[in-house]
């Protein structure tokens, strides 16, 4: 019989971009329900933008990031504790924030762009690490 070779082991960038990738995203979740609030609570806070193809009021853009970042902050705990789900939730809900973010530009297009980097990180990270078999 022959044996499977072993899987590559993770780097030191890989492991600790995952690390890195857990805090982003429970961060980033926190900082998304802060986002989200201010925009439910006082849509003076954002600036209003006059025709945009992807126009949503800000309440709803509100309820949007306050949802994902609920969602984030617990994935990202999640990956920090090694949860097995913790990888494949996390890249599909950066893959998410990416696009939303995209949409959110003209209300706060730095903020939008930084997030959007973040993510891609976020991705890369956490799809090249491979957890060690106990």
């Amino acid at each position: 019989m022959s044996q499977q070779p072993a899987p590559p082991a993770n780097s030191g960038w890989v492991t600790g971009g995952v690390v890195f990738a857990g805090i982003l995203l429970l961060v980033n979740g926190v900082l998304a329900v802060l986002q989200g609030i201010s925009a439910i609570a006082e849509d003076d806070v954002y600036e209003r933008v006059g025709d945009y193809i992807y126009k949503i009021n800000l309440t709803g853009w509100g309820w949007l990031l306050l949802i994902l970042g609920i969602i984030a902050a617990l994935v990202g705990g999640g990956i920090l504790k090694g949860a097995a789900w913790g990888r494949a939730a996390g890249i599909l809900l950066a893959s998410i924030s990416i696009v939303l973010q995209f949409l959110f530009l003209p209300y706060a297009p730095f903020w939008a762009v930084v997030t959007i980097a973040l993510d891609v990180f976020v991705i890369w990270a956490l799809a090249v690490y491979r957890p060690v078999a106990a």
